[in-house]
């Protein structure tokens, strides 16, 4: 297990030398929140986000919040999913997103629809004063395993859906708590299944572990060893993938935290990874 602590101080020199504002220098700032705002359409229908950023003379990173539910519930309100004001205060032009939900559009639709809050990023960057090098991603369990998909394969052979089909998806880096990586060792993983074609190669497309390469966008895995939705030998599968590729990762396993949220601990980790990725 990987037990690692920072102090105070250490954090916050790590924040300053990533040019990341603190929660301190930023709090009393003028915070912007807005609430459903439409990020893309698909057949009419308008794909939601929250959004929230501080006023700000210089472009801001950005963090888009994907949440869990097995690609069928959740919602981008809920403990899956960051508090954008939260994420605001601490200098951070921050989005938490509504997806399709399989319930209504089967998959792959729920990830294109990821593909497409980046898109929009991409897309107004200048309007929302966003630093374009800066966009990071997170989520958690299905969430996660999505992000961890956008890390690994990228596009791959989905086609763009929802708008900004000619902006760049790309991303700095990826943070993805209590995850699935592989879709076929998940007891869950068949509800990911396409509304045509072979669901077995459709999984397997879909699993983020059959992707990494060295070009493998930084990420960080969250996971614990009692989680009962998502086993430990899942992630530790995606683990020993980025080993193998000398992928860019950073693991932090937890003996006891279940299929954890976006808790403290998480933010305090996620804010860690980003501050040193944005050196």
């Amino acid at each position: 297990m990987i037990q690692s602590t920072i102090h105070l101080t250490a954090f916050v020199s790590i924040m300053t030398s990533a040019g990341l504002p603190t929660a301190q220098e930023t709090a009393s700032a003028d915070i912007v929140v807005r609430e459903d705002v439409v990020y893309g359409r698909v057949h009419g229908a308008g794909l939601l986000a929250d959004v929230a950023y501080p006023k700000s003379e210089s472009p801001l990173p950005a963090i888009i919040s994907v949440h869990g539910g097995r690609w069928r519930g959740g919602r981008k309100k809920d403990g899956s999913t960051i508090v954008v004001r939260q994420w605001a205060e601490s200098g951070f032009f921050a989005m938490s997103i509504d997806y399709r939900l399989v319930g209504v559009s089967p998959a792959p639709a729920c990830y294109q629809d990821v593909q497409c809050a980046v898109r929009y990023v991409h897309a107004h960057a200048k309007e929302l004063n966003v630093d374009p090098n800066r966009i990071f991603l997170m989520g958690q369990s299905a969430g996660g395993h999505m992000v961890s998909l956008a890390a690994t394969l990228g596009d791959g052979p989905f086609k763009r859906t929802g708008g900004w089909e000619k902006a760049s998806n790309d991303v700095r880096a990826v943070i993805s708590v209590a995850a699935n990586y592989e879709l076929m060792t998940l007891s869950w993983g068949n509800i990911w299944t396409p509304p045509t074609g072979d669901a077995v190669q459709a999984r397997h497309l879909a699993s983020p572990v059959n992707h990494v390469t060295a070009d493998t966008k930084p990420l960080l895995i969250l996971h614990s060893d009692n989680d009962r939705s998502v086993p430990i030998s899942n992630a530790l599968l995606m683990v020993e993938a980025l080993k193998k590729a000398d992928a860019p990762h950073t693991f932090h396993r937890y003996p006891d935290k279940g299929h954890m949220g976006i808790t403290d601990e998480v933010i305090l980790r996620s804010r860690e990874f980003i501050a040193l990725q944005s050196k």
